[in-house]
């Protein structure tokens, strides 16, 4: 299981577990918060925020801050879910049975889905179909620089 929370909805899962912590508590120690989460449910946590931050069960942490501040927006949040759906999905046996696995596959998807971002509107606003419309060209073109 992959839980992808902002911070506030993490703080509300954090919280409704006996947990003292705030949104703020949250963006000011992302990794720690995460880690807790991770803790308590044994989900793999991709937090997101300016750094989205990624943590399994096994293994090291992700984080990745390249992603434009637009996918804040309405909806971003749901292709991201979308994107790392399908991901999993295609490696669904291997994630299965291999511990920590999936927290590489959600740091992947997060890199994919902020790239796409930037791809749709370089340095601009961008909705969410825009980042939808351009996972395809991303991926084909990371695949094409391998």
């Amino acid at each position: 299981m992959v839980l992808t929370p902002h911070a506030g909805e993490l703080a509300a899962l954090l919280a409704s577990r006996g947990e003292d912590v705030d949104r703020e508590a949250v963006e000011a120690e992302p990794l720690r918060w995460a880690r807790r989460a991770q803790a308590l449910t044994g989900a793999t946590v991709l937090l997101k925020g300016a750094a989205t931050v990624v943590v399994g069960p096994q293994g090291p942490a992700y984080a990745q801050a390249d992603a434009p501040s637009w996918l804040g927006t309405a909806g971003a949040g749901d292709v991201l879910a979308g994107l790392l759906g399908a991901m999993l999905a295609a490696r669904a046996e291997e994630v299965v049975a291999t511990p920590g696995l999936a927290a590489r596959v959600a740091a992947a998807a997060a890199l994919v889905h902020g790239r796409a971002a930037e791809r749709a509107n370089p340095g601009g606003p961008v909705g969410a179909t825009d980042v939808a419309e351009a996972l395809a060209g991303t991926v084909a073109g990371l695949l094409a620089s391998r």
